[in-house]
């Protein structure tokens, strides 16, 4: 029998690993982000694609590298994905013996992929904007849904056609299209206001109504809503609890004091009505006619005090 030394032993195991090596393939590969900067913690999904269910996983370092040893060779769909990035994949054949470097992975951030999708829009958007304003509605129309077809997830698109279709009259439209900017963004007060606005428009003013208690107990501009919807409907009562809970909400809002003196004028409340004024005068209101009637109250009712 022969004997092997220890020298030879050694070298057998290394040759036998080597052997084993040899039947398998490396994947290497590097992860970067839309600037350039290498992505710490992407996920790397290596997955044989020759019938037989083959699937490893791997993490990339602080250098964006990934290395994924143990391959069969043949073909390999490998898969990069990280939170608030957009994955990215791509079809490679891992070959025996030396590792396989993999083109480099550039996966795009959310917020970047967000930035460009409004860049791309804005010059869209804005054209429409101005055809609606000069009342050429059906091509603004067009502008809108050439929009859409691009991205049909923006809820401001959805509420400008809401107003374009008011302003054709045609309310089956205008309802949908202020419902899916609410149904795509539930805290669009404007939205909710021309929603409202079409159901008094059409007739339907319970409903109108329904909405604007229903959707603004705690939104300032949608209780100011509803105090204009009962003012004009005479409910003074109704009209006052809604400004009062709106102002507590939102103090800034000018117009409420505007519309409280008024209030309090239809109930005989002259120096409520005053104080009103005064507070409404000094907070620099923008809206010129209430601005001139105010003015013109507070001057009759002072030398009647």
């Amino acid at each position: 029998m022969k004997c092997f030394g220890l020298a030879s032993l050694a070298f057998l195991l290394a040759l036998a690993a080597s052997e084993v090596r040899a039947q398998t393939g490396t994947a290497r590969g590097k992860v970067l982000d839309e600037t350039g900067k290498p992505v710490e913690g992407a996920t790397i999904t290596v997955e044989f694609q020759g019938g037989v269910t083959r699937r490893h996983e791997t993490k990339s370092n602080k250098k964006g590298e990934f290395t994924q040893v143990g391959l069969q060779p043949g073909s390999y769909k490998v898969s990069v994905a990280k939170d608030g990035y957009q994955g990215s994949f791509i079809e490679a054949r891992i070959s025996l013996g030396d590792p396989t470097y993999l083109p480099e992975f550039k996966l795009v951030s959310a917020a970047a992929k967000a930035a460009a999708a409004a860049d791309e829009i804005q010059g869209p958007f804005a054209k429409a904007v101005e055809l609606t304003k000069a009342g050429k509605l059906d091509e603004a129309e067009a502008a809108y849904r050439a929009i859409l077809v691009k991205d049909p997830a923006i809820p401001q698109v959805h509420y400008n056609l809401g107003y374009l279709y008011s302003q054709k009259k045609d309310w089956p439209n205008a309802e949908a299209a202020y419902k899916k900017a609410l149904e795509l963004k539930p805290d669009y007060s404007e939205a909710s206001m021309g929603l409202a606005k079409v159901y008094q428009d059409s007739g339907q003013a319970d409903k109108a109504l329904a909405l604007m208690s229903q959707a603004g107990e705690s939104d300032p501009k949608l209780l100011f809503g509803l105090g204009v919807m009962h003012l004009n409907a005479m409910r003074n009562d109704d009209a006052e609890t809604a400004f009062k809970k709106a102002e507590a909400l939102d103090p800034s809002n000018a117009e409420i004091q505007y519309h409280l003196a008024t209030i309090a004028l239809n109930k005989g409340q002259s120096a409520e009505c005053v104080a009103r004024l005064e507070k409404y005068l000094s907070m620099s209101p923008s809206n010129a006619q209430n601005l001139a009637t105010a003015q013109g109250l507070l001057q009759a009712l002072k030398p009647k005090q």
